[in-house]
């Protein structure tokens, strides 16, 4: 099978990344493959079997011009700095250049010990692979910018974690896997040459638009900032929680990189932390949008160096640009807030609007996935859906009057906002129980619940009968729940 490997950060970019192989597998069982993606990718599998699809994505036969490659990166994990990480559990096959043009990575993740896997086994159990790709795939559904899941395979080992876990590998395809920690890594080792190179590179990738601008290190650091802020937007949107927002989990391509401890909130509380890890609430819910900013800070200082070597003047317009993070946050969650709402313009009422429904679904304890198709279904004449939600039926009486009145101003038809709102408030998410549910049947051996709820995950805005079960919120037995980070 021929991938028509195109790998231009392997060719072009020598010294930014080590050599690395596969811990082949004996027996590599095909558990999921991304039919659609593959398509999308223009691979040539059709006809492919699953024994074949099996061998070549879980490392044990190599398509034809594979060059394998862990990436070189640094990052500051829950605030402190770490000069050296590296891909310890993931490797790239190579890149391919879809039918449209545009380029993406294949990478093998769980797929055995690299030169940055610091004397770990660099394999992965199968509940983080299938985790992933059930959740990176709802992501992908609902709209929000992700890497991808193309295929997970079981590779017939025993990983050993806290007990021992049936192993397997999963292929994850991006945009590229350049972070805000590899520009860190180069940065702290090499200084502003390699900094320089590694900015002109993914600019040529991901931004050619920049290439002409006066200063493009500093144009990139622009764009970055708006696909971060958009991105965090979008989580907080969907009442996602990425639970570790370290610097090298962070992609230029403003995609979300690395689900390991993450998870949907079902009753809302702006501090929500599913981390077993963070205890202190660095990455809770309500944090991100600070956290985002932060990161954003580290992304500058790496840079500079290339920023300084064009003109030193403009490393204060790079200050300036971090420090209107937050407002260009602030646009971005508001845009998103305004569309989960109806609300067709902006209003210097929006701030207070905002806050005061977030203290009330927190003061009540309301599931947040839920409150907005209710929402929408009371524009319908339907109050029931939002009824059964509160604790008290006016509980939210007052909010309900001054959002209806925004609604009433815009003198637009009523169904028509509330479809508008019911395409983009997901009514079916990965929610954690569930999830656990479909992990624990899979890892005994039956994929069947997993499946379905990768299929339901699929049509986040779809309503079916008879998957109402799909939109409830976790029993009260559910939790506390715990999300454990690591492959």
């Amino acid at each position: 099978m021929d991938f028509a490997f195109d790998n231009s950060f392997y060719v072009t970019m020598k010294g930014f990344y080590a050599a690395a192989e596969v811990a082949a597998p004996l027996a590599p069982k095909l558990l999921a493959f991304n039919d659609d993606l593959a398509k999308r990718l223009g691979l040539p599998v059709a006809g492919a079997g699953e024994d074949d699809l099996a061998r070549i994505l879980s490392g044990q036969k190599l398509p034809d011009g594979a060059n394998l490659l862990a990436f070189a990166y640094a990052g500051h994990q829950f605030g402190h700095f770490s000069p050296q990480l590296g891909d310890g559990r993931a490797l790239l096959l190579g890149e391919i250049v879809a039918p449209d043009g545009a380029r993406f990575d294949i990478q093998l993740k769980g797929s055995g010990p690299t030169p940055f896997s610091r004397n770990g086994d660099g394999k992965a159990a199968i509940g983080p692979v299938l985790r992933e790709y059930l959740v990176s795939e709802a992501m992908a559904a609902m709209g929000v910018p992700t890497t991808r899941s193309l295929a997970a395979v079981a590779t017939g080992d025993r990983v050993q974690r806290e007990r021992a876990h049936p192993g397997a590998v999963l292929t994850r395809v991006a945009s590229s896997h350049i972070r805000v920690g590899t520009f860190q890594f180069f940065a702290a080792h090499y200084g502003a040459d390699h900094v320089i190179r590694l900015s002109d590179y993914s600019i040529n990738r991901h931004f050619p638009d920049l290439a002409d601008a006066a200063n493009p290190h500093i144009a990139l650091l622009d764009r970055v900032i708006g696909l971060q802020c958009d991105l965090v937007a979008h989580w907080l949107g969907v009442g996602f929680i990425h639970g570790v927002m370290n610097t090298d989990n962070i992609a230029i391509s403003g995609e979300t990189l690395d689900y390991g401890p993450c998870a949907f909130m079902d009753r809302f509380a702006v501090n929500t932390v599913f981390s077993s890890i963070d205890v202190n609430g660095r990455y809770a819910y309500g944090r991100q949008p600070q956290i985002m900013h932060w990161n954003m800070a580290r992304f500058a200082e790496a840079l500079l160096p290339a920023i300084h070597a064009v003109d030193p003047v403009d490393v204060e317009q790079a200050k300036a640009i971090v420090a209107a993070v937050p407002e260009r946050f602030r646009e971005a969650w508001f845009a998103r807030m305004r569309a989960k709402l109806g609300l067709v313009a902006s209003s210097e009422t929006d701030a207070d609007l905002f806050d005061g429904l977030f203290d009330a679904l927190e003061r009540h304890s309301v599931d947040f996935t839920s409150f907005f198709r209710a929402l929408a279904m009371l524009l319908r004449g339907d109050d029931a859906p939002l009824s059964a939600l509160l604790p008290q039926r006016d509980g939210m009486a007052s909010w309900i009057d001054n959002w209806r009145k925004r609604i009433d101003l815009a003198t637009v038809d009523l169904m028509e906002r509330a479809a508008a709102m019911d395409a983009v408030n997901p009514l079916y998410i990965p929610r954690n129980h569930l999830v656990e549910a479909a992990l624990e049947a899979a890892e005994a051996g039956d994929m069947g619940p997993w499946r379905d709820l990768l299929e339901v995950v699929r049509h986040p805005f779809e309503s079916r009968d008879d998957w109402e079960v799909y939109a409830q919120p976790a029993p009260e037995t559910f939790g506390p729940y715990t999300t454990f980070c690591g492959t």
